[in-house]
């Protein structure tokens, strides 16, 4: 069993795709897309990935990832604790660090640390935060990583440095097919666009809540190349082999245009 993620070892990436497929052989790529790339070649037989974190919100390459592959299903969810903190060479200061690399999500979600400690160091975006420590090469250099991280020569100068402690990230475990799709499900994850006309997005809406059903997340995104049109990226709670369910999604998928089902877990 292969799980495609965004790698190095030691990212974030790799812990939730550890606790999603135990005993997995894991294959670090580059970059998300190359992660789906590599479960759609057949390479990978799943590709973990995050859609959400609370202090950023929907990690939203990933949604328009899922949606531009319909042949794409998530079918287990996994909510991992996150923890960053700034490491460096043994013996660097903070008051030296002149630069700071890290994965542009870890970046933005240590904004007041690096605004009150580090005004005057240059941000660099890596492809992970693993991979920001094989970047520092001096004493003045410094990334943000996981707190599992551990690496020779090099050691914490920091706690926790994210804006909010209790910082948690949403990760699919995405397969290839509907076939992979598990019998019974607690959440159906789905994305549609609406009709243009007045209360669309409310219509939409009304057809959960005739049956019942509890919405437990709602993002929009622009859909490239037709301004002023979106996409809603909608999960709610239910057992996708229930005859409510289906019908709900029948009647989801009759109402709205280009009507994808991203997953059931």
């Amino acid at each position: 069993m292969k799980v495609s993620y965004l790698g190095p070892d030691g990212s974030y990436s790799s812990l939730a795709s550890r606790a999603l497929v135990p005993g997995a052989e894991l294959v670090p790529c580059k970059s998300f897309y190359e992660a789906a790339e590599k479960l759609k070649s057949g390479e990978t037989h799943y590709a973990v990935l995050p859609v959400e974190n609370t202090l950023q919100g929907a990690v939203t390459q990933n949604l328009d990832l899922l949606y531009a592959n319909p042949g794409l299903y998530a079918v287990k969810e996994y909510l991992l604790k996150i923890e960053h903190r700034l490491i460096a060479k043994n013996g660097a200061r903070l008051s030296g660090i002149g630069r700071v690399f890290s994965h542009q999500q870890a970046i933005l979600q240590c904004g007041r640390f690096l605004a009150e400690n580090l005004s005057g160091a240059h941000v660099v975006y890596t492809d992970s935060t693993a991979e920001g420590v094989s970047h520092v090469e001096n004493m003045t250099d410094a990334a943000i990583v996981g707190a599992h991280v551990r690496a020779e020569g090099f050691s914490f100068l920091t706690g926790n440095i994210a804006d909010e402690k209790k910082n948690y990230t949403h990760f699919l475990l995405v397969a290839n097919g509907e076939g992979e799709l598990p019998a019974h499900s607690s959440r159906i994850y789905f994305a549609a666009t609406c009709p243009h006309e007045p209360g669309s997005l409310l219509k939409m809406l009304q057809i959960l809540a005739a049956f019942d059903f509890n919405m437990t997340k709602i993002e929009s995104r622009p859909i490239k190349n037709s301004p002023g049109e979106y996409c809603f990226f909608i999960e709610f709670e239910g057992d996708r082999a229930a005859d409510d369910v289906r019908v709900v999604l029948a009647r989801l998928k009759a109402y709205t245009k280009n009507f994808n089902l991203l997953g059931c877990y």
